[in-house]
């Protein structure tokens, strides 16, 4: 029986660019895969054309051989390719895998270069710091201590003793991968002898045994700015945990909060303070002297008939915004102080008042006579 045209196969017309016949191939490989028809023995048997009309045309002097021959360029000796099952046939899993470094890339997207596994970034570290709200109002300059891996100082992050060179892995010959075949499949994965670095240490440092790095704690100087607030990230580049072999260094990021304060709420650049005044006061109207977060204070008015839950602002007492000239404002509620251990002369003055009636007392005229609608309306 007369073999199908390579191209036929492939659904591709002669003169296809190398780029059409690997995406070809992808799609009829995955098509035509075994996993994907089990027990389908005609999809088994198109799926090795296919991987074998691949191995032809992927190769520029196979596939001109193919052009001007036909089969023919495989059969008795001409052309000088490969075909048929007693001269070791397409490389069907070399072919797959192709399609396989396409799709996926090379295992933790090591693809190309000379070979290994590049030097690992070190891990991002982070540090949770805790600042009053007077600190988050004017920023400062903070020293933390930080437990981090260093590089070695001996081996200069290394890891090979007195400035030794580390080996090229012989498992991997400094590829930092092995390939193993599988059916259809060139697996490959991780070297396990050098751990996909591509090369060895034989003769270890002994401060770090190897590893290049050591841990060690160190101080760093911290510029909070004004008005962060929790959540609030400041990321220092750098200064996280040291890379494996020479690999860059982490960053040490430091997430803020702000603790919470004995007299003023924050809730973004407001601040909101609770304020308690007399009843007199209140009632009458007068002066009261309010903190500002700044650590100042102000003179404020209390407007006479003032009742709880009123709001006075200060505009621009507020916080700053973060690395901004803008303030919010600080926002003063009153709650009027119900006056208490009264001497009986008070007492007995404020039996007089009440006497004189409750025209003072809108809002509680105003609330009792709705309830005694209420209650005639129930009755009716």
């Amino acid at each position: 029986m007369s073999k199908r045209d390579y191209y036929d196969q492939l659904g591709l017309s002669k003169g296809a660019s190398a780029a059409e016949i690997k995406k070809a191939f992808r799609k009829k490989a995955m098509e035509l895969h075994p996993d994907r028809n089990k027990g389908d023995d005609t999809a088994e048997a198109k799926f090795k054309e296919v991987n074998e009309a691949y191995d032809v045309l992927k190769d520029g002097d196979k596939k001109a051989a193919y052009d001007r021959y036909g089969h023919a360029a495989f059969e008795g000796g001409m052309g000088g390719g490969r075909h048929g099952g007693g001269h070791g046939g397409p490389d069907f899993g070399s072919a797959f895998s192709d399609v396989f470094d396409d799709l996926f890339g090379d295992f933790g997207g090591r693809r190309g270069g000379g070979g290994g596994m590049r030097p690992a970034r070190g891990s991002d570290l982070r540090y949770n710091l805790s600042v009053t709200l007077e600190d988050a109002f004017t920023g400062k300059q903070e020293t933390i201590s930080v437990n981090a891996s260093v590089n070695c100082d001996s081996c200069s992050g290394t890891g090979a003793e007195g400035g030794s060179e580390p080996s090229t892995c012989p498992t991997c010959s400094g590829m930092g991968k092995v390939r193993a075949q599988q059916g259809f499949f060139t697996v490959e994965r991780t070297c396990p002898t050098c751990n996909g670095r591509g090369n060895i240490i034989t003769n270890p440092c002994n401060s770090c045994s190897g590893s290049g790095r050591q841990q060690r704690e160190r101080s760093l100087s911290v510029n909070i700015p004004a008005g962060v607030e929790t959540g609030t990230r400041i990321r220092l580049s750098g200064e996280g945990e040291a890379g494996v072999r020479g690999g860059p260094t982490g960053d040490l990021y430091i997430f803020i909060e702000v603790q919470p304060h004995a007299i003023f709420e924050r809730e973004g650049p407001n601040i909101y303070c609770h304020v308690p005044v007399a009843m007199t006061t209140a009632a009458l109207g007068g002066e009261i002297e309010v903190p500002t977060i700044d650590g100042g204070k102000s003179r404020v008015k209390v407007p006479s008939g003032s009742q709880s839950g009123t709001q006075m602002r200060l505009k621009g007492k507020g916080m700053p915004g973060l690395r901004s000239t803008t303030k919010g404002d600080l926002f003063l509620e009153i709650s009027v102080e119900t006056p208490v251990n009264l001497s009986a002369k008070q007492k007995d003055l404020l039996k007089e008042f009440e006497a004189m009636g409750q025209d003072n007392s809108p809002k509680s005229q105003n609330f009792f006579g709705k309830v005694k609608g209420f209650w005639e309306g129930m009755k009716g």
